[in-house]
């Protein structure tokens, strides 16, 4: 699978203020609709895979089940293919969807969440190979739909990091091990992820979006933002300057930049803003972690997440 197709010049990024969470059903569509898939001539038929941030039974910690929804309503309008998949930190897909509320949201539709079935074994050009759900790798596009948080080893996380939960199971805490010596490497080894995988476009839920600390364990922000592109990397940078934020100082903007990644600014991408501009919607208090942690899990927090998804794959 190619790793990357060509973009619109520039590229459309809409930043739309979206005051709540009961404006998401009808600004949504809007913010998709203004952005584009933009890697695709149209969506009919085509294989989409939505990848929402189910991290925990945390309703802050996961994208809001309104958003989720909306967007799979507006691409199954398009004639898309739908599937919704994602691997949590903690528990099942199945079950952090029933209790923050997705899955009632996408019955209507026709939907499940699922999380990886088979996987496959992606090879990466940083020289790590991570086991990766195989419809992630043979959809025709990836929809990122991250929650705008705080992240304590990471920063920030927004959609190139989200898709880091493309990885199967057990194999995350695997390479958090292995690979996270050190932000940068770890950040290293999810921008070629990145780069591995079909073209990932994003949507990204600030309405309330998480800050101070996280990816779990923050508080809420009221951002009142839905973000769109047809490029995640594009809309990361966005949302970096939304929060005051230059993309290189965070490890993964660093880590695209390094690699010259098509949308970030560095590699000489152009953007058309839709709506607002970053400065239109700024949050100038937005609390970051004011240190990064070590992002590597040591032996005993290894052990102990393995053995609950050995025993919450039991219950299944």
């Amino acid at each position: 699978m190619a790793a990357y197709t060509t973009f619109p010049d520039p590229i459309p990024l809409c930043l739309l203020p979206c005051p709540n969470i009961h404006a998401a059903a009808a600004l949504t569509p809007r913010a998709l609709e203004q952005a584009g898939p933009g890697f695709l001539r149209s969506l009919r038929g085509a294989r989409v895979l939505v990848k929402p941030n189910l991290l925990t039974a945390i309703p802050l910690a996961c994208t809001s089940p309104e958003v989720t929804a909306a967007a799979c309503a507006w691409l199954l309008d398009q004639g898309a293919r739908v599937t919704v998949l994602d691997s949590p930190g903690f528990g099942r897909a199945e079950s952090v969807a029933r209790a923050v509320g997705l899955a009632d949201r996408l019955r209507p539709l026709g939907l499940s969440v699922r999380g990886p079935g088979a996987v496959a074994q992606l090879r990466l050009d940083v020289g790590a190979t991570f086991g990766v759900a195989r419809e992630a790798l043979e959809c025709d596009l990836v929809l990122s739909l991250p929650r705008v948080k705080a992240h304590s080893q990471m920063l920030v996380t927004l959609a190139v990091k989200n898709l880091f939960g493309l990885v199967a199971g057990m194999r995350k805490a695997l390479i958090h091990t292995r690979e996270g010596r050190s932000p940068e490497l770890f950040a290293d080894a999810v921008a070629a992820l990145w780069a591995a995988l079909p073209p990932v476009a994003a949507l990204a839920d600030g309405i309330t979006a998480m800050q101070r600390t996280g990816p779990s364990g923050g508080v809420p922000y009221p951002l009142g933002l839905l973000a769109a592109s047809p490029s995640a990397v594009a809309l990361d940078e966005a949302l970096c300057a939304t929060l005051g934020l230059e993309f290189a100082r965070t490890p993964l903007g660093a880590a695209l930049e390094r690699r010259s990644a098509p949308g970030c600014a560095a590699a000489g991408a152009r953007v058309r803003y839709t709506d607002a501009r970053p400065e239109e919607v700024a949050a100038r208090d937005f609390e970051l972690p004011r240190e990064l942690m070590h992002t590597s899990f040591r032996p005993g927090r290894l052990l102990k997440s393995c053995l609950r998804r050995f025993c919450l794959s039991l219950r299944r």
